[in-house]
């Protein structure tokens, strides 16, 4: 959570804090339409590369220079803002930059387009995410560059984005999109049968889906193509895949049911997606015996890169939310868990009991009962409304009922600042009002001692040294949940591989 909240409210926030709210999406891949919105940033880190390396020409070719003939750059550029908004801005360090600009420039594609240029930009979010903008703009996340194990792992990654502009699928499948609403619309306008419009809008759903299929494979095969061609191991696509498989499996737990929130609704099956990244490599020859990793170069570029949770968002620690910045904590019951958003803090746990905290301007004059009460919580019970005080502050607590959910309301007022918890289960739920409770009055202020010790957590790579394990290094973490699972995945190791002396390794710590 930002350490300033849009203090967005309505009956919709309740309801989406239940139903749909606390699903920790993990998307690997999407091709964004220009005028669909946007995630992401862009900073142009490949010109200062190739600057270093090309000789100076008067009209040199750079996503500047492309944009000014091409709309759909320019319509691209204009979705930046979003990008921004959504993942948290630019992720800024000289060193990282340089090392992914690398990667970028050494590959090669056989385009009828040798003018095409892309800038590329990572961006400040731990979700493991890569996408393209018609035009030539390309993201990838620290999160992404957290789970890659070398720069033969990134360039596939970049090179699949690549070719979803090369084969412009972001255009095609913006007009898939109009066809499918539009017949979406003819259908709910003209067929009185519900059953058959149903049926029908299924069908244009799932012909979307596949044509979303289809478009990640073919850009799997142009990728490992042009990765390979570029002088990178060609089998990297694949491990790189097998490890997104492991981490999406790894966040399963936190998921939601609804089969259309699902990156496997609209993405290929990682099993089959990993063999047929497989056999597209095999062109090249046979695994290790083509190609180059660079994993070593690509280790030193993730030394000290953040991970997880940004300082300016506040940090998830266990059971804990801590926000060294506005100076305040509070814990969730065992068994919840928790998805630290831009706007708000997220949890889920069992029976399907929601949490959201965030933050909202509010006038000092203005009193915290009259606040709850002003409209923006559906179904409130008036008379639940209570005043009371938690922690030396003063709180209202109140209840709501709507669309077969109860809901617990706590609103703190904090140092000029004002907070919300909104607690929701379903109606048939029993213990709500004793979470509510429990969590409303962990919260706390923390002392300047303790805001100063909350340090974010980093990617460090370290060498295993005799005598070390898969179970010693991963004890190594801090600030992170099954570390021994996650330790493997962010390594690349499978189930019952070791680590061998000598080699490079990924631990998380606050060091």
């Amino acid at each position: 959570m930002t350490s300033k909240s849009n203090g967005k409210t309505g009956a919709a926030l309740l309801r989406g804090a239940a139903l749909a709210g606390l699903a920790l999406a993990l998307t690997a891949c999407q091709v964004l339409s220009v005028a669909g919105t946007a995630p992401g940033a862009s900073n142009n880190i490949l010109d200062d590369e190739l600057s270093v390396t090309l000789a100076p020409s008067s009209e040199p070719v750079t996503v500047d220079t492309v944009a000014r003939g091409d709309r759909f750059a320019k319509l691209a550029a204009a979705q930046h803002p979003k990008i921004l908004a959504t993942y948290g801005g630019e992720y800024a360090d000289v060193k990282l930059e340089r090392m992914v600009a690398k990667v970028v420039g050494s590959l090669t594609f056989d385009g009828n387009d040798p003018n095409q240029a892309y800038r590329i930009t990572i961006l400040n979010s731990p979700r493991v995410n890569a996408f393209a903008l018609p035009g030539g703009f390309v993201y990838v996340t620290r999160g992404l560059l957290a789970l890659s194990n070398d720069s033969s792992e990134l360039a596939a990654v970049i090179a699949h984005e690549m070719a979803h502009v090369t084969a412009k699928h972001g255009v095609q499948r913006q007009q898939l999109e109009a066809e499918t609403n539009l017949a979406a619309r003819v259908v709910s306008e003209v067929l009185t049968d519900d059953q058959s419009g149903r049926q029908a809008t299924i069908r244009g759903k799932l012909r979307l889906a596949q044509f979303s299929r289809n478009q990640e494979l073919e850009a799997d095969a142009i990728g490992i193509k042009a990765s390979g061609k570029s002088g990178y191991d060609p089998f990297a696509a694949s491990r790189f895949l097998a490890s997104l498989g492991a981490y999406t499996d790894f966040r399963a737990a936190s998921s939601d049911n609804d089969v259309t929130l699902d990156f496997l609704a609209t993405h290929p099956a990682a099993p089959q997606r990993v063999e047929l990244a497989k056999r597209n490599a095999r062109q090249f020859g046979a695994p290790d015996s083509v190609g180059v990793t660079e994993r070593d170069a690509y280790l030193n570029g993730i030394d000290g890169m953040l991970f997880g949770d940004s300082p300016e968002e506040g940090f998830v620690r266990g059971q804990d939310f801590l926000h060294p910045s506005l100076g305040i904590a509070y814990r969730l019951p065992v068994g919840f868990d928790t998805e630290n958003n831009k706007d708000a803090v997220l949890s889920s746990g069992p029976n399907e009991v929601a949490v959201r905290f965030d933050g909202v301007e509010l006038l000092q004059s203005v009193d915290l009962a009259k606040y709850v009460t002003s409209g923006w919580v559906a179904g409130l019970i008036d008379t639940s409304v209570t005043p009371t005080n938690i922690g030396g502050y003063a709180a209202v607590t109140a209840k709501a009922q709507a669309d077969k959910w109860q809901f617990e309301i706590t609103v703190l007022r904090v140092n000029g600042k004002v907070y919300r918890f909104l607690f929701a289960a379903p109606l048939a739920a029993t213990g709500l009002d004793a979470i509510a409770a429990s969590v409303s009055q962990s919260f706390r202020t923390l002392s300047d001692a303790e805001r100063a010790s909350i340090r974010p957590t980093r990617v460090r790579i370290v060498t295993v040294k005799a005598g070390d394990t898969t179970g010693s290094l991963a004890n190594r973490m801090v600030g992170v949940e099954r570390k021994q699972e996650l330790f493997r995945i962010l390594n690349g190791l499978s189930l019952g591989q070791t680590v061998s002396t000598g080699n490079k390794v990924k631990i998380i710590t606050d060091q």
